[in-house]
């Protein structure tokens, strides 16, 4: 009897010590590259704004948590992440099986394919073959670095990186590159109809397994815990009508969620 009740006793404290390690959130902390409008960026205020951000805020909302957002370049966000600089990443970072090696992910945020952007009226498309000898920028740490190094490189492209967007687009104009290599959501609405954007066009997308369409918030590897409590406040966004409330804002009629 005595050793039934001691056995008791054990499990009970047993399970009072796994409550205690578990972390109740009280504010979630999450990375983000402020230079790829309208997923993130920057008002004029200083203050941030995009689609990224007002999920991410209304995640905290459901889950009644502050969010804290943490700025860094999108190449820093992997490190970052592991360093515990921050909780998360909401910073239209694609779910790639490289990245699922060193980083765990929530349910999907939203999906969109990869496509070139150039001058009108320039010699270029898709196809890699039609980019031989011209130069082509993308951002750092992105799914398109990838790509570029693994196809255009070997297809006689001369590749550039760079910090962020904004630089991308800075030498695009100037004419110090031909092609900028991005997810093209962002380059229609968050620069062809700008009026930076006006004499620029945008290829077909551009079809490659090392170019998923799927985005999710990025979390530190085997945080099951944070993993659950994400999804359960992305349900409560799609249930409650809310994804669809902000999708609408930021882009009418277009569906961005593919629903994998």
């Amino acid at each position: 009897m005595k050793k039934t009740l001691l056995s008791l006793s054990a499990m009970a404290l047993c399970v009072a010590a796994g409550s205690a390690l578990a972390k109740e959130y009280k504010e979630l902390r999450f990375g983000v590259d402020a230079s790829y409008p309208p997923f993130e960026s920057k008002a004029a205020d200083g203050s941030l704004i995009g689609f990224d951000i007002d999920l991410g805020n209304a995640i905290c909302a459901e889950l009644n948590v502050k969010c804290k957002w943490v700025e860094s370049d999108f190449d820093g966000m992997i490190p970052g992440l592991k360093a515990n600089k921050f909780d998360g990443v909401i910073s239209a970072m694609s779910v790639t099986p490289s990245r699922e090696k060193v980083i765990d992910f929530s349910n999907e945020l939203f999906s969109g394919p990869t496509g070139l952007v150039f001058k009108k009226g320039a010699a270029i498309s898709n196809d890699p073959a039609s980019l031989a000898g011209k130069k082509v920028g993308y951002e750092q740490g992105t799914i398109q670095e990838a790509y570029a190094k693994a196809v255009l490189a070997n297809a006689g492209v001369e590749i550039r990186s760079y910090a962020n967007q904004d630089q991308v687009y800075a030498d695009l104009i100037s004419g110090r590159l031909d092609a900028s290599l991005q997810g093209m959501l962002q380059a229609k609405l968050g620069f062809l109809k700008t009026s930076r954007g006006a004499d620029f066009d945008v290829s077909q997308p551009v079809e490659s397994a090392l170019l998923p369409a799927k985005t999710a918030v990025g979390i530190r590897k085997g945080n099951a815990e944070l993993k659950a409590l994400l999804n359960k406040g992305i349900q409560a966004l799609h249930d409650k009508g809310i994804y669809t409330q902000l999708q609408r804002q930021h882009f009418g009629d277009l569906n961005l969620y593919s629903g994998n």
